[in-house]
């Protein structure tokens, strides 16, 4: 019989000229083991007998888990592969590559291990149900790319059940590091948070946890935009997590586009794809502040955005200010699990994207108002910031 097509063997082939498939060629990921094991004894020792010493000790007293397993010091990345990157819903089979890829930052930045855990259903009971189980192999659980408004329940469940950090990085690390960067970009431009009116497009996971990170900061003025316009009390397609914007952003009431509320507002926050015509930018109030954060095509596109804004932020590599939630969850989780945290609270995110903020010190400059998801201080500096909460 003839060949099959579309074999491993032919992928590889049809792959070969690509570098990207190049470095994930096999996976990107191991696992090694601390000790070796070259005798009798270290064999009896690593294992039967010796392992059943330590386990009656921590059947014992749990709390030895701590120092004589690798859980705490372990993350669990889990996804069901729902709203991968800007590829939407691929599942959990093509997710797992970008979950490889979290886990290895997890290592580069922040010196913590990391699995790759990507479940087969989009069931809200079953994936929380699923982590509480496997949550005692583990010292924190980061949560990526669920689809909203799921993964806010997911979330707040997983928190109220375990006692270890939670956090969904979708939310909460775009969140903090939004804040950093606007933080800077305030300064730059002469202004405090409370002065700014800041117009979100986009109400899903990054949107809301975004706007709740600002207020809770104490931006000024916030309005949140979906597909449908800016969110008010007079819509009647309001979900929980949409009520309660309303009920606490867009003090005015407008119930017009996002465009129209970008007339005279100070910031521009894009989380949501699509596109923004210039006459909006160019409509917004002098020294304007524009993060654009789609990928790879930005909402507003750089060039017309350098026009008239003072500042400008993308989520793309090969422009200045880029949002990248790097600078953010390696040193949240090492923080957190260095002190022995059993949840990540506001307090630490606000500390995280204070410590960001403050990473790039006196170069603060309107095309550096974060700092570079490479620079190695960050994760030390998050990781300080986020500790000195749990042990004041």
């Amino acid at each position: 019989m003839g060949a099959e097509t579309g074999s491993v063997g032919d992928s590889a082939d049809r792959f070969s000229g690509d570098p990207a498939f190049a470095v994930h060629e096999g996976g990107k990921l191991v696992v090694r083991p601390t000790r070796a094991i070259g005798s009798i004894e270290d064999l009896a020792l690593t294992y039967t007998p010796g392992v059943a010493r330590v386990s009656s000790a921590i059947a014992a007293e749990p709390a030895l888990a701590r120092r004589f397993t690798w859980a705490p010091r372990v993350v669990a990345v889990v996804s069901d592969g729902t709203a991968v990157l800007g590829l939407g819903d691929i599942g959990p089979a093509a997710a797992l590559p970008v979950m490889e890829g979290k886990a290895c930052l997890f290592s580069e930045f922040a010196g913590l291990s990391s699995v790759p855990v990507v479940l087969s259903t989009t069931d809200v009971d079953r994936i929380v149900e699923t982590v509480v189980a496997i949550a005692p192999s583990f010292g924190g659980i980061n949560l990526e790319d669920i689809s909203a408004p799921r993964c806010f329940e997911i979330e707040d469940r997983l928190r109220e059940r375990l006692d270890i950090p939670v956090m969904h990085d979708d939310q909460h690390g775009t969140a903090i590091v939004v804040l950093a960067a606007l933080r800077n970009a305030a300064r730059v431009t002469g202004r405090g948070l409370g002065d700014l009116r800041v117009v979100v497009a986009g109400a899903g996971a990054a949107g809301i946890a975004c706007t709740k990170m600002l207020l809770g900061a104490g931006v000024g003025d916030v309005a949140v935009a979906d597909s449908r316009g800016v969110l008010h009390a007079g819509r009647e397609d309001l979900t929980p997590v949409k009520r309660w914007v309303v009920e606490h952003t867009n003090g005015t009431g407008y119930a017009g586009t996002m465009t129209g509320a970008m007339e005279g507002a100070d910031v521009y926050l894009g989380l949501s794809g699509g596109s923004v015509p210039e006459s909006a930018v160019a409509s917004m109030a002098p020294g304007a502040i524009v993060f654009s954060l789609a990928n790879p095509t930005p909402e507003v596109d750089p060039e017309v955005a350098a026009r008239y804004a003072a500042v400008v932020a993308t989520g793309r590599s090969d422009l200045p200010n880029q949002i990248n939630n790097v600078l953010a969850f390696p040193g949240v989780f090492r923080g957190a699990i260095d002190a022995g945290a059993t949840a990540i609270t506001e307090e630490m995110k606000l500390a995280a994207a204070e410590a960001i903020a403050g990473v790039v010190g006196d170069d603060l400059a309107p095309g550096y108002v974060v700092p570079s998801p490479l620079d190695r201080r960050v994760a030390p500096a998050v990781a300080e910031a986020v500790a000195a909460c749990v042990t004041r």
